[in-house]
């Protein structure tokens, strides 16, 4: 199957680790990126659109047609935030591009990055995990042709690839001489390439498992 993409968060970790494999991979014939800045990557497969508001996406809806996967990577972490601030990027904003992408977009394939630990049940103790649990639950009711909860727990960096958060660079600084260790323990660990050679699999394949957890992850990559 050949996979014409929107991507959403590519100026991220994660986001950016998803397009770069887009970009190298065969299967993905383009992709329209939409970011509140530039991602400064060019490329004959790549369309950037610098949109600031991702809550109103109305004056796009021309650029938001004729694609057959939406790679949702967006994120906050929950450090220092309400319950109420965390809910409204992690919940809401997921919520109205997912409904915006699907109108225009009706046999369209979702794929979201949610995260290790998240709360299905959505009454556990910790807050941004019920949100997480809360968001997954509400994409996966909603009519795309194959909806994907990815749930990865630490994730390496690779090519080059920075974290717009100044700690989370030191920490990946101090494991990354580690990582030939990490790399065993499947369960929890696993790299920006794995996880966006993942999605493009999940996709193109139209795995069965709705939500991956990260053994699932590396589980789908060594499979090919």
């Amino acid at each position: 199957m050949k996979i014409s993409a929107i991507l959403f968060g590519s100026t991220g970790m994660i986001g950016k680790g998803v397009l770069l494999e887009c970009l190298e991979n065969s299967e993905v014939v383009n992709v329209l990126v939409i970011n509140r800045h530039s991602c400064n990557i060019r490329h004959p497969k790549l369309k950037e659109v610098i949109h600031e508001n991702l809550f109103d996406l109305s004056s796009l809806t021309g650029e938001l047609t004729g694609y057959n996967t939406c790679f949702f990577c967006l994120g906050i972490s929950s450090g220092g935030l309400s319950e109420t601030k965390y809910r409204e990027i992690t919940f809401y904003l997921t919520m109205s591009v997912a409904e915006t992408v699907l109108k225009y977009n009706n046999d369209i394939r979702f794929c979201y990055i949610s995260g290790a630990g998240t709360d299905s049940s959505e009454k556990g103790r910790m807050m941004w995990a019920r949100v997480k649990g809360k968001t997954e639950n509400n994409l996966l009711a909603m009519p795309f042709r194959k909806a994907y909860m990815f749930r990865p727990g630490f994730i390496q960096p690779m090519k080059g690839i920075r974290s717009r958060t100044r700690l989370y660079n030191l920490l990946y600084l101090f494991f990354k001489p580690f990582y030939f260790i990490l790399r065993h323990f499947e369960s929890f660990v696993m790299t920006t390439e794995i996880l966006g050679k993942a999605m493009i699999y999940a996709v193109s394949d139209e795995t069965e498992k709705n939500i991956l957890e990260s053994s699932d992850i590396n589980t789908l990559v060594k499979g090919r």
